[in-house]
């Protein structure tokens, strides 16, 4: 039978099956959309438990391994368990009562202090600028950096004095969230503990609930997908560690104000590819310009050993290339992860990205062997397509 020729002009039956599935896609998302309330109730319900299961999820890879070497030695894995509750009890005791206190009386002189010096070092770049080789450019603009410091402190508090009103209007809203980042801080560890207990048997208990032929696939899968996670987040959180002791030490040894703050400060942001480093290194240029040319230099210094020893030696041992994500497909995930989902998106945006790019390879592999049209890849498995 000869094929219509409205479907020969619009390239065939495969490209008219492809149009009628995106327009079938968009009339489901069109009627979704329309009735969103009913699903108003699973929304909050997910955003009630992403957060406390992310964090255990993260506590979870970190932990495992402390859980297999106890096993090794005999001990039960209930026993180990309550040994590493124990160890983290301790350890968060230490810090509450000794670090953060520390911690927080240097950040709070630091949040007090940084106006003054953020208006000194306006000062100092004016003052360098009107006496270099481009003082005469410089001079055309005619800037006054008085007055614009002055202009910008009665703005900053004009700012301050509207915004009261905001901040007491959304008060409520702050206690709602407060609460429940409290209930998640709360609930970790019972969904941090059942994951300890029975995290390895949830890959089997999933590959049971499908079909026989799509379960070795679904193992490689998963084998893959808890690789990649294990990988990223054991491997960033010690060269995050690691940063965040070089730069403290450094710090130290050059004399720079609020050394450990900084360190704690770049630890922390680390974790973050890229930005990461922007941001802990602005407070400190800010404090060592401030200070004397001869502190910018040797800060200069420290974060080029920082950064030189962490790139070459820590991450390359550490991380090796187990993400295996182009440096410019990083940054495009933290700016698309960073606009849809804020904090979260830049710190859980790399692993995300890793994990569907994993599903989707697997997919994609399995879908270019179905077809006949590629040679298949001889590390997965395809038994259930060889037996059809």
């Amino acid at each position: 039978m000869e094929t219509p020729w409205i479907i020969r002009f619009l390239g065939g039956k495969a490209t008219l099956f492809i149009l009628l599935s995106i327009l079938l896609i968009g009339l489901i998302i069109l009627v979704y959309s329309k009735v969103d309330f009913i699903f108003y109730p699973i929304r909050v319900f997910f955003s009630t438990v992403v957060l406390p299961i992310i964090l255990a999820t993260i506590a979870y890879y970190l932990l495992r391994p402390i859980l297999r070497f106890l096993e090794r030695l005999k001990i039960p894995r209930v026993w180990g368990i309550f040994i590493i509750f124990i160890g983290l009890i301790g350890l968060l005791t230490l810090l509450v009562f000794l670090v953060f206190p520390f911690l927080r009386s240097q950040f709070a002189n630091l949040i007090e202090e940084f106006p003054t010096y953020f208006k000194q070092m306006l000062i100092n770049i004016d003052s360098f600028l009107r006496t270099s080789i481009f003082s005469s450019y410089y001079l055309e603009m005619d800037i006054n950096i008085n007055k614009l410091l002055d202009n910008g402190l009665g703005n900053i508090g004009q700012f301050f004095a509207d915004t009261v009103g905001g901040i007491a209007s959304g008060i409520t809203s702050f206690i709602s969230a407060l609460t429940g980042f409290v209930l998640a801080i709360i609930t970790v560890p019972f969904i941090l503990f059942y994951l300890l207990k029975d995290g390895e048997k949830l890959p089997i208990m999933i590959k049971s609930m499908l079909p026989p032929r799509l379960r070795d696939d679904a193992e490689d899968i998963m084998r893959d997908a808890d690789h990649q996670i294990s990988a990223y987040i054991q491997g960033q959180i010690l060269v995050a560690i690691c940063i965040g002791i070089m730069v403290s030490i450094g710090f130290l040894i050059i004399g720079m104000k609020y050394a450990l703050l900084l360190g704690a400060l770049a630890m922390f942001t680390s974790v973050v590819p890229y930005l990461g480093p922007i941001i802990a290194i602005t407070p400190a240029v800010i404090i060592a310009i401030v200070a004397s040319p001869l502190m910018l230099v040797k800060l200069a210094i420290v974060w080029t050993i920082v950064q030189f020893v962490e790139g070459k030696f820590i991450s390359p041992q550490i991380m090796g290339k187990s993400l295996h994500v182009h440096p410019i497909t990083i940054i495009f995930v933290l700016l698309t992860a960073g606009s849809l989902f804020g904090v979260a998106g830049v710190v859980l945006g790399i692993p995300g990205y890793a994990l569907l790019k994993v599903v989707f390879t697997h997919m994609f592999d399995l879908l270019k062997l179905r077809y006949d049209k590629h040679e298949p890849d001889p590390t997965m498995h395809y038994d259930y397509l060889e037996k059809k």
